[in-house]
């Protein structure tokens, strides 16, 4: 009886580990999501905090900011999907190029799902 106390004991720690690491993983590549307004259309995307700070801000403003200077940018576009659990979740779908003539308004996205990162 006492073993079988100490390996449920041992299996309830390392789960509680295992836990804990992934929601420290998930904090840490934490994504912003956007909506881009097209002239065709609307779209998702998310970049990730380093990507934020490599465009000098954290806003709307500033991926707008930098899509303008730049001309073009390469991002991930998010869509919703099941995630392996069956849940919904917002999720990168491709990587895609913005281009600063055709897009008229950059602007925040809130979801209610999950967001997963991009590589």
């Amino acid at each position: 009886m006492f073993h079988l106390r100490n390996r449920l004991k041992c299996i309830a720690l390392a789960s509680l580990i295992v836990a804990s690491t992934s929601a420290s993983q998930a904090q840490e590549s934490k994504v912003s999501l956007f909506k881009v307004v097209t002239v065709k259309d609307e779209i998702v995307i998310g970049l990730s905090d380093d990507e934020m700070k490599a465009l000098g801000g954290t806003d709307a403003a500033a991926v707008a900011h930098a899509l303008a200077q730049k001309g073009d940018m390469s991002v991930w576009q998010y869509n919703v999907h099941r995630g392996p659990n069956g849940d919904m979740q917002q999720a990168p779908t491709a990587k895609i190029g913005l281009l600063a003539n055709a897009s008229l308004r950059v602007e925040p996205y809130t979801t209610p799902y999950a967001i997963v990162p991009h590589q």
